[in-house]
């Protein structure tokens, strides 16, 4: 019973959060980080199409000349 393991101060970092105005702030940082998430697959969807097109372009360039 010495000394706190890694628990005892994650345990004692939430209560403190909690109690020091992060409740209001926790699912605001949470919302946010989901809203990058979103954003970043979206763009993982968007981009292999545009390379395409891009390639599509490149070809069409090279078959011309």
């Amino acid at each position: 019973m010495g000394t706190f393991s890694i628990w005892h101060w994650l345990i004692v970092l939430v209560v403190v959060l909690i109690l020091f105005g992060g409740g209001g702030k926790i699912p605001r940082v949470m919302g946010d980080l989901a809203k990058g998430i979103k954003s970043f697959k979206s763009n993982m969807k968007e981009e292999p199409a545009e390379t395409a097109e891009k390639r599509i372009d490149a070809t069409d360039e090279t078959a011309k000349s």
